[in-house]
């Protein structure tokens, strides 16, 4: 799939079926966001991998807007500096395994925002050093039901996009 067609089709998936995630493509994942772009090149993240069934039911539980965590195979709990541009660079990073992981059939949606959410108790369960703030929590699965590939809901692009100026239309 090339990048455009993942963006185009990648929709978020929050019902997962029982199969496991094979470790390659755990493995490429964890790269994707690895090799994602930075400000400064600083890498102000940190990415923490559980797949341990007792440990995805307590996120699941902890993060207040996402229990499908319990369900899933995988979970990618995004840690970040504080720095000025920790947040944008891990957003990046988060993006970057979405679409690798949606690549390989795998889908996933964004949990939580730093903050709230019940992030303090997984920093604790996960041992996150108080230096760090959980910014979000990835559950990765393949879909439980079969999620219409590109069927989106997406107000008209001359709404949300302008040229030159914000008073002049796209098109």
């Amino acid at each position: 799939m090339d990048v455009f067609e993942a963006v185009r089709t990648v929709l978020a998936v929050r019902a997962y079926d029982s199969r496991k995630i094979d470790a390659a493509i755990v493995k490429r994942i964890v790269e994707a966001a690895h090799l994602s772009a930075s400000s400064m090149n600083k890498q102000p993240w940190r990415f923490i991998v559980v797949q341990d069934e007792a440990t995805l039911r307590q996120l699941g539980t902890l993060a207040t807007t996402g229990p499908y965590i319990a369900d899933a195979p995988l979970a990618i709990v995004v840690a970040i500096e504080r720095t000025v541009f920790a947040i944008s660079d891990a957003s990046r990073a988060i993006q970057s395994m979405a679409l690798t992981a949606w690549e390989e059939g795998v889908g996933s949606n964004w949990v939580g925002f730093a903050g709230g959410n019940g992030f303090d108790e997984v920093a604790k369960v996960l041992d996150i050093p108080d230096d760090l703030d959980v910014l979000a929590i990835i559950p990765f699965g393949y879909p439980a039901a079969s999620v219409g590939r590109g069927k989106k809901q997406r107000k008209p692009i001359g709404d949300v996009v302008k040229r030159e100026r914000f008073t002049q239309p796209f098109e």
